[in-house]
């Protein structure tokens, strides 16, 4: 068998041990969703799903044992991820707070007939 051709052996352990982070991120998500953290409420989530799919691309599809090429793809993808959440997140943070439409509630048309 060529040094390529071999597989990684994963210990169950570990697929566990990712299997509860992945649960307990999913948590933490739930939880700051509950907590208004203004601006960063967007920066909180993104960075918690960021931490899982990196959990989910290294050792469920194996990336961390992947050939050297396979990882390259896998670091542009993540630095092509960067880009986007940098700007997405330079829109965000330049745009200035919408009026509330709730402060100012249209009159309330009534129709007698």
């Amino acid at each position: 068998m060529s040094e390529n051709s071999q597989h990684h052996v994963v210990s169950p352990k570990l697929y566990a041990a990712i299997l509860g982070a992945l649960l307990l991120g999913t948590y933490l998500t739930v939880q700051a969703a509950k907590i208004d953290l203004g601006r960063w409420n967007i920066v909180l989530a993104l960075t918690i799903a960021t931490i899982k799919m990196s959990l989910v691309i290294l050792f469920f599809m194996h990336g961390k044992y992947s050939t050297r090429r396979t990882q390259l793809v896998i670091i542009s993808g993540f630095f092509w991820l960067a880009i986007m959440l940098g700007l997405t997140l330079t829109d965000y943070t330049a745009r200035k707070p919408e009026p509330s439409r709730s402060a100012n509630p249209p009159a309330a048309v009534i129709h007698r007939a």
